[in-house]
């Protein structure tokens, strides 16, 4: 055969095939974190139910509203809620500038390590210590703190910054729903400032889609300098029947999609269930000590007891950790947590 019959081959046409082999691989599954258990069969017939037009249960694209708590669901909350280990770096970074604090309690606790007086002063003490380290200051200065602080912040027990401990999983099913025409929301009882500061990088998620607590801020103008600033006083707790409160005046429609993972969702979740039409009702439940924790009725981070109690009898699905996901974290192996 006389090769120089043939033009020469010209590769460049392989190069954007070979870098879309990856998205047709995931195409092909877009859940592969996801064990091909009931909970991911749940959520792919969902999708393809309110997606496929002719179906009875097709839902317009603007309808399709997604929520989803953070600590717990989106990504760990153990030993404690990350915000709250936040707010004791900062009682920590600050104290220079506070040397009451060496004798004032709960701070006192927290600078000395002192565990067993911090977890007497409860959830009055988290308070003080939240409105010490999260009002006082503009919103864009917060923000900085909490983008500090999560740069260089590990978590205790895995060492990795606490934005790599999302649950990989999640990650592809908000990915999913989004390809799917679904628009994504955080609910969740954490400050809504401290979420802004990673969620669209780690989640996709931009801010005006994140909702939380809130404090009553003020405008203002200091020699033209302005800023909105945080005040210590309390606008919204987005927690319990909080969320669906924010859901409504915020978003304006009622999801046909939410997930969860413990009590404080209790009520997001009935509020989606209770729409017409098809639902999604969700609960991450945390099974997984090998590779995460278990825990639930009896924790006092993220306990589910009256939700997991009402998912049972409603036959809202429940996502056994353990079982049914393949990978926990993006920067673990896939395997079996039983």
């Amino acid at each position: 055969m006389n090769r120089s019959a043939f033009p020469p081959l010209n590769l460049r046409w392989l190069m954007p095939l070979l870098l879309a082999l990856p998205l047709l691989v995931q195409a092909a599954d877009p859940l592969p974190s996801w064990n091909d258990g009931p909970s991911k069969k749940a959520i792919e017939s969902f999708v393809s139910a309110v997606t496929s037009e002719g179906s009875k249960d097709f839902v317009q694209p603007a309808e399709r509203i997604a929520v989803f708590d953070n600590d717990g669901t989106l990504w760990s909350e153990q030993p404690m809620y990350f915000q709250v280990l936040f707010a004791f770096a900062e009682v920590k970074r600050l104290a220079p500038q506070h040397p009451e604090w060496k004798e004032q309690q709960p701070f006192k606790a927290v600078l000395e390590g002192d565990q067993k007086t911090l977890a007497a002063s409860g959830m009055d003490g988290i308070i003080k210590i939240v409105g010490a380290t999260h009002t006082g200051l503009s919103n864009e200065a917060f923000i900085d703190n909490a983008e500090a602080w999560l740069a260089k912040a590990v978590h205790p027990k895995s060492q990795k910054p606490f934005t790599e401990m999302v649950y990989q999983p999640m990650l592809e099913l908000l990915a999913y729903l989004r390809a799917n025409g679904f628009k994504t929301y955080i609910v969740s009882g954490g400050d809504v400032t401290f979420m802004r500061a990673f969620a669209e990088e780690v989640y996709g998620i931009p801010p005006e889609q994140v909702i939380g607590t809130t404090f009553v801020t003020q405008f203002q103008n200091q020699d033209g300098k302005l800023s909105i600033l945080r005040t210590p006083k309390l606008a919204h707790n987005d927690d319990g029947p909080g969320k669906p409160e924010s859901i409504d005046s915020i978003i304006g429609r009622r999801p046909i999609f939410a997930f969860g993972n413990s009590d404080g969702d209790l009520q997001m979740l009935q509020w989606t269930a209770a729409g017409s039409g098809k639902r999604f009702t969700g609960l991450v439940h945390h099974t997984d000590a090998k590779r995460e924790w278990a825990y639930d009725r009896e924790s006092k981070v993220g306990k589910l007891d009256k939700a997991l109690d009402q998912a049972k009898a409603e036959g809202w699905t429940v996502v056994d950790m353990a079982a049914e996901w393949r990978q926990v974290f993006p920067f673990a192996t896939a395997t079996s947590g039983q």
